[in-house]
Formats: structure tokens, sequence, C-alpha cells
């Protein structure tokens, strides 16, 4: 399954919350890896790198809430792709697009 995230607005991080992705500045450089737990001093830096969102690894989540969360996914990428047929061969761009979709959605392999 993929990581659960959300990104939330410099104001509303906290110090103690921990980083879901590697954080990059303008320049494609690392400023912190993915997993880091965030302080006080590492968030008043954020600024001066110009940014203003970051992406917070969410708390976790009973697996009844997970299910829930994978169905409403699925439903939805059912829904996007209702003309999609996969057994057409000239549709291969959308087929491959579907696939790496439900790959993230999903967590499905590719």
């Amino acid at each position: 399954m993929a990581v659960t995230h959300q990104y939330l607005p410099l104001d509303q991080v906290r110090p103690g919350m921990i980083l879901s992705d590697v954080l990059l500045d303008a320049h494609g450089q690392v400023l912190l890896p993915q997993g880091a737990v965030l302080t006080e001093n590492t968030l008043s830096l954020m600024p001066r790198h110009g940014i203003d969102m970051l992406p917070i690894a969410a708390p976790g989540i009973s697996p009844e809430e997970q299910a829930r969360q994978q169905e409403a996914h699925r439903a939805r990428l059912d829904y996007l792709f209702r003309k999609y047929d996969a057994d057409n061969p000239a549709d291969a761009a959308t087929s491959m697009l579907h696939s790496y979709v439900s790959s993230y959605r999903l967590g499905a392999p590719v």
C-alpha cells in the first residue's frame, strides 16, 4: 500500500511531525530525508528555502478505514476509466496509464 500522507501548510505543521517524502529545495537538492522528525529549528528554516507546504505522514489509521479508502479509490478509478477497454490492443497508452494510476492509488504492482 502507498504511504499515507497529507500536504500541510507550514503554519499547520508542528514539531514532532514526520516527513512522508524526501524534502527537496528549488534546485532539487535534498533538504531532509523521508522519515525525518521535524523540529522547531528545521521548521523555522523552511521559509528561507521557499517551502510553504510539507508532506507529512498521516497518523495511523484503522484497517477498516484503510479498506474503506481502498474501496473509494477503486470506485473512483472504475469511474474514471469506465470507457477503457483492456482487450483493445490499440489502447496501449490508456492501459499503461491505468496501470500506473492503479499502482499509485491502490498499491498494486505495475
